[in-house]
């Protein structure tokens, strides 16, 4: 099977400020350019409180080399199954804080159809496609529907669903092993973070 093609429709789109759904590893994602117009939209379509910050998707950490801190201990994401595991990092100066401020909550994509939405665009907005509070679905066109988007607003795909990825906190440059907050689990266990925490030390 040959390379999967995004629409370049889909493309003008999203580089116009307009959010668009995209497939990930787990359920669709609502994504965008992370600037201030199209973080009210997502918002808005989504009904979001803007105390909960959301995440920036990434095709690999180089892509925010000037936007966080990359401690070394991030080479935590080469040891888990790509895409497992979400990395808050200090923010090198401030961001919006619905992309969290001071502390940016940064993925790497593993589904590859994302991974060359971000090639293509650079960082992006990377949000589950549903309402708050509403059951998400694993269809993007049918996550793109309920949130009212017409065409060329989303990327066709069929999601595995299950966990999302484990949020992982670092706070500084300088920590021992043992230095990381485990802000949620999801797909890879808590204890399994803490014993390769544990044999880094």
């Amino acid at each position: 099977m040959g390379e999967f093609v995004i629409s370049q429709d889909v493309i003008a789109n999203l580089r116009s400020g307009l959010p668009i759904v995209y497939p990930t590893s787990t359920l669709p994602g609502l994504g965008g350019i992370p600037n201030k117009e199209t973080l009210a939209r997502v918002y808005e379509l989504k009904n979001r409180k803007g105390t909960m910050p959301v995440s920036l998707g990434v095709a690999n950490l180089n892509q925010v080399n000037d936007l966080v801190i990359i401690p070394e201990i991030a080479r935590i994401l080469d040891y888990f199954p790509k895409g497992s595991l979400t990395l808050i990092l200090k923010a090198k100066q401030p961001l919006d804080y619905r992309l969290g401020g001071d502390m940016i909550a940064i993925r790497v994509f593993s589904n590859p159809i994302a991974i060359q939405l971000s090639d293509e665009c650079g960082p992006i907005i990377a949000t589950s496609a549903n309402i708050s509070g509403q059951e998400p679905v694993e269809d993007c066109r049918e996550a793109a529907r309920l949130l009212g988007l017409e065409t060329h607003r989303w990327i066709e795909g069929i999601c595995p669903g299950g966990k999302g990825s484990t949020i992982l906190k670092f706070e500084s440059e300088e920590y021992s092993g043992k230095k990381v907050t485990i802000i949620r689990e999801g797909v890879v266990l808590s204890s399994d973070v803490m014993e390769w925490m544990t044999s880094q030390a």
